[in-house]
């Protein structure tokens, strides 16, 4: 049997001399302060590069392109996630994170170097591979660094950096295009990310795997197909393509049948990239099902909150980008106050309740509202977005966290991470269908007998809406404001599925050590006794 200091060397945090443990906090502040730099970096390219495509665009071409330059990324970053928490899990986080950030540094420099759109498009995947592996590894990182209620105030940090990395993004995105050439948004990274791999490498001290890897290559592959396909159908259907045509249905058919074999494959596989056994954990399934339920809720109402907010209130640009930017700030602030409230209390138990409750009464207020509701009113609606969908963003990775085995951290963080984006994803392009749906009709019922020409998609051209008249204007008002009410009636009931939901989560303090709350069952190496002891030390 292993001696209880044995077991704690193998499944703690970073291992250091006790003769150094008063230094220990300050250590620890400096390589989180490093993580997050890395995590700004991969946060800040998803935001800098929108404000730079214009110039890229006209210096590399490809208009019909563009698109892709961030699709990619996104893509990239989608598949890559639970990929690298399961390789954090078998190989060593401090390893997996600083190849993530090697990869990302690679794109950046290719992307840089681009000569033409493709080469820039392909780039960018690299790009967003990386990305998607620094997130996830900091994440991980965290979670073995500290205890689960220990780590609740750094996880906030989480908050803060993607606060800074919206509000820095499109600024600093125009002040290097305008002073040096669209290539440095791409250039700055490789300073920064030089310093995080040195500090990285001198400071960050976590225990070496000492499990022998056995990489699930089919899993893996079948999972790459399942999401990119997902992520191509969600993003295409109903826009670049119509739901009926052959493509989609083609992608449906393989995404659907890539999920079934990934499922399958998981049953068979020694080390499975997504252990099916992980389910069985009544928290950890009810934290994956409300995380679908936020980010298709939350996130993937974002786009049709900015529209509301241009056709209903008739709002510029400018106008909509503080309000959506209020919105953002109430996200980032009520997630970092309650990661800091959670790690005081040791309890995450009521705040995803709180959250489905407010996604239900703010959807219910956007229902009631229109034309004739006030700017203000309409800013209040937006915070209690924000507020709803801070209180659950890091409640429910500590959950996650809290009853995870230390050797799984990567596949919970990988999969409660990806299942959010994946519900981000279903929830624009099922919006999306109840938009269109809703503003076809009305479009030509009120538009359309009046002798405006209607696009055979239900939709009106630019050109159209700039010659319609005053009294035509005002009823095109109405039918955005009509239509966009039926999705805020969709989000109600699926904000009250996830409120029962949450009922059903256990109270289950954070644990101040870094045992496990529950034994792991699965590693083999892992004797009654030594079992009791970490349970113990918990």
């Amino acid at each position: 049997m292993r001696s209880r200091s044995s077991e704690r060397s193998l499944s703690s945090g970073p291992v250091v001399d006790d003769s150094t443990a008063p230094a220990t906090p300050a250590r620890n502040r400096a390589v989180v302060l490093t993580l997050m730099a890395a995590v700004f970096l991969s946060l800040l390219d998803s935001q800098i590069v929108a404000t730079a495509l214009p110039r890229v665009i006209s210096d590399l071409g490809g208009l019909d392109q563009f698109s892709w330059v961030t699709t990619g990324y996104l893509i990239g970053g989608s598949a890559a996630v639970p990929v690298y928490g399961k390789l954090g899990d078998l190989f060593g986080r401090k390893r997996v994170f600083l190849a993530s950030l090697i990869v990302f540094l690679l794109g950046s420099a290719l992307c840089g170097l681009a000569q033409t759109m493709g080469q820039l498009i392909a780039c960018r995947v690299v790009q967003g591979i990386g990305s998607g592996g620094l997130f996830i590894s900091v994440l991980a990182v965290i979670g073995e660094m500290f205890s689960p209620r220990e780590g609740a105030r750094y996880y906030g940090w989480f908050s803060l950096t993607f606060g800074a990395a919206s509000l820095a993004g499109p600024t600093l995105g125009g002040v290097l295009t305008e002073l040096a050439d669209w290539r440095w948004v791409f250039f700055i990274n490789l300073p920064v990310g030089a310093v995080v791999v040195l500090v990285v490498s001198l400071m960050l001290e976590l225990p070496a795997r000492r499990r022998k890897a056995r990489l699930d290559h089919v899993g893996v592959l079948l999972l790459v197909v399942a999401i990119v396909g997902l992520n191509l159908l969600t993003g295409w259907a109903g826009t670049t393509y119509d739901w009926s045509s052959p493509v989609i249905v083609g992608l449906a058919a393989g995404s659907v049948l890539a999920v079934v074999l990934f499922l399958l494959s998981q049953r068979r596989a020694v080390d499975p990239v997504i252990p099916l056994r992980l389910f069985a954990d009544r928290t950890f399934t009810l934290v994956v099902v409300l995380g679908f339920l936020s980010g298709f809720v939350g996130l993937g109402l974002i786009n049709y909150l900015v529209l509301w907010l241009g056709t209903v209130l008739t709002l510029d640009v400018q106008e909509s980008g503080f309000a959506l930017t209020a919105m953002m700030l109430a996200v980032v602030l009520t997630s970092y106050v309650s990661t800091k409230v959670i790690g005081r209390t040791g309890s995450y138990r009521w705040f995803p309740t709180l959250s489905m409750v407010v996604f239900a009464v703010a959807a219910a207020l956007f229902s009631t509202a229109g034309p004739s509701t006030g700017p203000l009113l309409a800013v209040v609606y937006l915070l209690l977005f924000g507020i709803a969908g801070g209180l659950n963003s890091q409640a429910l990775g500590l959950a996650a966290r809290n009853t995870a085995s230390m050797r799984d951290i990567g596949a919970v963080q990988g999969t409660t991470t990806l299942l959010r984006q994946l519900g981000t994803s279903l929830g624009v392009s099922f919006f999306g269908a109840v938009l269109a749906g809703r503003l076809g009709s009305g479009l030509h019922d009120r538009l359309g007998r009046s002798g405006v020409r209607i696009d055979k998609d239900g939709s009106l051209s630019p050109e159209v809406i700039g010659k319609l008249s005053a009294p035509l204007r005002l009823e095109l008002t109405g039918v955005y404001a009509d239509s966009l009410r039926w999705i805020f009636y969709a989000v109600i009931p699926l904000a009250l599925i996830g409120l029962v939901a949450s009922f059903f989560l256990k109270d289950i303090k954070l644990a101040d050590g870094h045992a496990p709350a529950r034994r792991d069952t699965s590693c083999a190496d892992e004797s009654a006794n030594s079992g009791a002891a970490a349970r113990g030390t918990s």
